[in-house]
């Protein structure tokens, strides 16, 4: 995404501010101010101003997000036509497999969980709906670059690095475009705890008409429960059948 000539510095301070509240999952005037570079003061005015239109709650010492953001990425989600198409398959693949199903999207080089539905057996995790991940160490992720041209991964690879989540994640790219030449040529991605320690996935890519990537959806599960049969054909078949599903609906409709 091309930078604004003309950014607003406020406006761009504040969401900052946000973000930081969010990834510490909670963070008091002191801890703000040690990651941006104004006072202690000007933090505490863009804070004030950010709990007055109900962006942010205080609790105590501590600034936590509001809920005034949940009703914009509500409506966010809801304009993304591939959420529509793609939520009551994505409740049938949790139903089918007794699983954690999710639908995962691209926006400026990371994952962002669009939505998820728990099967039965589900496993909870600390993903949810809006949280952003690296794409390089997920089965979604991976399968979305797959079906990317090579110099556009290679632009997110520069812009967001290969950090090392688990001992399993791939952090070399010549490794990890061998990999995304495979799921290209298998039509689906598997990740054996690269992201989390003790979970693995099996994911498949939604494309459009000219075979860009434009989602992926998985199922999850504890690596402890799950046989090499049931992780390396059935459940790449459900995922499969239901990528292909949701391609038609979106692409045809």
């Amino acid at each position: 995404m091309a930078e604004p000539k003309h950014p607003v510095r406020t406006v761009d301070r504040a969401m900052e501010i946000v973000e930081i509240i969010q990834e510490l999952d909670g963070a008091g005037v002191s801890e703000i101010a040690e990651q941006v570079d104004i006072g202690k003061s000007a933090v505490h005015n863009h804070l004030n101003t950010l709990v007055n239109r109900e962006y942010l709650v205080k609790e105590g010492d501590e600034y936590q997000i509001g809920l005034s953001f949940l009703g914009l990425g509500a409506y966010a989600r809801d304009r993304t036509q591939i959420y529509e198409t793609a939520r009551s398959e994505i409740d049938k693949l949790a139903n089918e497999t007794g699983e954690l199903a999710n639908l995962l999207v691209e926006k400026n080089g990371m994952g962002i969980y669009l939505y998820q539905a728990q099967g039965q057996n589900a496993v909870e995790l600390d993903t949810h709906e809006g949280k952003q991940v690296r794409l390089h160490c997920t089965g979604l992720g991976k399968s979305i670059l797959a079906f990317r041209p090579r110099d556009e991964v290679t632009e997110i690879l520069d812009k967001h690095g290969m950090p090392k989540m688990t001992e399993q994640t791939i952090t070399d790219r010549d490794q990890l475009f061998n990999e995304l030449d495979q799921i290209r040529e298998q039509k689906y991605a598997v990740d054996n705890e690269e992201r989390l320690a003790g979970l693995c996935c099996v994911s498949a890519p939604i494309t459009n008409g000219e075979e860009r990537s434009i989602g992926a959806i998985s199922v999850a599960c504890p690596v402890h429960r799950i046989s090499e049969e049931r992780f390396y054909e059935e459940l790449p078949d459900a995922v499969l059948g239901t990528a292909n599903v949701i391609e038609l609906e979106h692409n045809y409709s």
